[in-house]
């Protein structure tokens, strides 16, 4: 075929570009996240009713349930961690050389990201493709007495398995959306293997406020006969999910730690950073393990058990056996690679620290993580390190109690901006939340302020850190005739705050980083007379080191990372 005139190319690019937006748009009008938990919490109340109307979704696209069963799929739920678990377990199995799919939420930067073919979002072309075939053929066939479209979150769930089975994967990796019971991608009835990871408190107002309530809810992707491993969790969670096991007739087996698996000269190797991951690695490997035993797999290195050392007796789950990792294992554990998630983004004096992490105890991983990570950071010689923190909250989340885990990180600054990149999203489909407006986001973060600002109140006099005044706060906002920046303090408090809030990421970032990240533009002069302002864009222009935590929500880390990182757009 003769080679495409350079501007016949370009035009065909755009085209495609121009397409691919057209799809994200189309996406986004039908519900997002935020209308999909409100319309699973009404529907709760009869979880089957919502999965028949998944199943008929799912057939009236071309797919029936049983379809589903030549996906081997392997099938994660938990509070935290699960994405990481997912990650690793595609990792392994794809240095095995086998076609992976894997099925992941939220998205980071682009939408594509939830729909992998060997660890890769799908491209621009395919999505707009497998969009397109789903949409008209749900449009084809619906009818004017219930829903014509899914929601937002099942539309693509339908959409992953359509890709998965045309793309002929030798596997799927599924990773749960919420809870696990009445979660859409439950709709799956002959999974390979189940996991479940680390359990917390989180998405209270749909799963329930205690462990106990959540657990039962994990458990509800157990299938008869289908082997399913989890981490160590508290006892009653625990007693839970083993009795929804028995329910179910589902064999659970407990992961022992992943020091199991290390020989005495073996420590392995992994991709992602923090000490919360070394579970999560361990059971990965149990998941892969399984997967490659139940599918028979040939030519794929023997799997050496080896005692555990432990005994069963009084467990309220048995204990699953150790292996010794074959090579592929211990490089999939090492090649994973999960964006969002205790990763470093060095840029010379600047480094940003971002982690996802929105529960109390994926928070608290988080601190473990950050402290271990700046104090392994070359230390300044004269000593000058700034240390900045980048919060936001969605949901239903307790704010103030993860505010207050931050504490001990002893933040010079504290900034506070919602999850648009900029003011105005319409240029960015794929962020864009209709279910968000920008005054409610402005109004959650004056709230995380005066939060921040009681709890260090209520800390001073404890600590010497907080001992010496603190400096004045405000909140950044544009005017509505121009894009000017303007300082309105928040009202007089007792002390004043070290916390600033902006009205979206761009403006945040570069006051943060003061024009010394090559990939951001220095922060307009405007609106820099305010004292927190001016003083902290001294500070930060002086110090040798900046240390930024991003953290409190997916959303904003995808958002940091589509402006520190442009690439991710493309």
């Amino acid at each position: 075929m003769a080679e495409m005139p350079p501007a016949w190319a370009a035009a065909s690019a755009a085209e495609g570009t121009e397409l691919h937006g057209d799809t994200i748009r189309t996406l986004n009008t039908l519900q997002t996240n935020a209308s999909y938990l409100e319309q699973v919490k009404r529907e709760r109340g009869d979880p089957q009713a919502q999965l028949e109307a998944m199943r008929g979704f799912l057939e009236r696209s071309g797919l029936k349930v049983e379809d589903l069963d030549r996906l081997n799929i392997i099938h994660v739920t938990g509070t935290k961690g699960k994405g990481s678990v997912c990650a690793f377990t595609e990792c392994i199995l794809r240095s095995y050389g086998l076609k992976t799919g894997f099925y992941s939420s939220p998205h980071l930067v682009q939408v594509r990201e939830r729909i992998r073919i060997n660890g890769q979002p799908i491209s621009k072309d395919l999505f707009s493709k497998y969009f397109w075939l789903v949409y008209n053929r749900l449009e084809e066939t619906k009818d004017p007495a219930c829903a014509s479209m899914p929601a937002y979150f099942r539309f693509l769930t339908i959409m992953a398995f359509h890709v998965f089975l045309q793309e002929k994967v030798d596997l799927a990796v599924v990773e749960v959306g919420i809870g696990g019971a009445y979660d859409c991608t439950n709709i799956i009835r002959a999974p390979v293997v189940c996991g479940v990871s680390s359990l917390g408190i989180d998405h209270t107002s749909i799963l329930g406020d205690t462990m106990e309530k959540i657990a039962w809810q994990k458990g509800g992707i157990f299938k008869p006969g289908v082997p399913a491993f989890t981490v160590a969790q508290p006892e009653g969670p625990l007693e839970v999910l083993r009795d929804r096991a028995q329910e179910r007739e589902c064999p659970l087996y407990l992961c022992p730690e992943l020091d199991a698996f290390e020989g005495d000269n073996q420590a392995l190797e992994l991709g992602l950073a923090g000490a919360h991951q070394r579970s999560n690695a361990a059971l990965a490997l149990q998941l892969a393990r399984t997967w490659l035993q139940l599918r028979g797999c040939r030519g794929l290195g023997e799997l050496k058990e080896v005692p555990s050392g432990t005994e069963l007796v009084g467990r309220l789950v048995p204990l699953a056996p150790t292996f010794r990792p074959t090579d592929a294992m211990i490089q999939g554990l090492r090649d994973t690679e999960w964006l969002g998630r205790t990763q470093v983004l060095p840029r010379g004096p600047v480094t940003w620290y971002l982690d996802g992490a929105h529960t109390t105890s994926s928070i608290q991983a988080c601190v473990r993580w950050f402290r271990q990570a700046a104090l392994n950071q070359d230390k300044p010689h004269d000593g000058s390190e700034v240390r900045v923190l980048l919060f936001n909250a969605t949901g239903d989340r307790d704010t103030a109690a993860l505010l207050k885990l931050l504490l001990p990180c002893h933040f010079d600054y504290a900034v506070f901006c919602p999850n648009f990149t900029e003011v105005s999203m319409a240029s960015n489909a794929d962020q864009q939340n209709f279910n968000v407006t920008l005054e409610t986001a402005l109004t959650r973060c004056l709230e995380n302020q005066q939060k921040w600002t009681r709890l260090l109140e209520e800390k001073a006099g404890q600590d010497p850190w907080l001992s010496a005044p603190l400096r004045a706060g405000g909140l950044l906002q544009p005017p509505p005739a121009r894009g000017t920046l303007l300082l309105v303090p928040p009202a007089p408090r007792p002390l004043n705050s070290p916390a600033l809030v902006f009205p979206c990421l761009a403006q945040a970032l570069r006051w943060v980083a003061q024009g010394r990240d090559p990939h951001l533009a220095a922060p307009a002069a405007t609106g820099a007379h305010h004292p927190a302002a001016s003083s902290g864009a001294v500070l930060l222009q002086e110090a040798a080191a900046i240390r930024v935590l991003v953290t409190g929500s997916l959303h904003l880390v995808g958002g940091v990372l589509r402006l520190l990182d442009p690439a991710l757009s493309q």
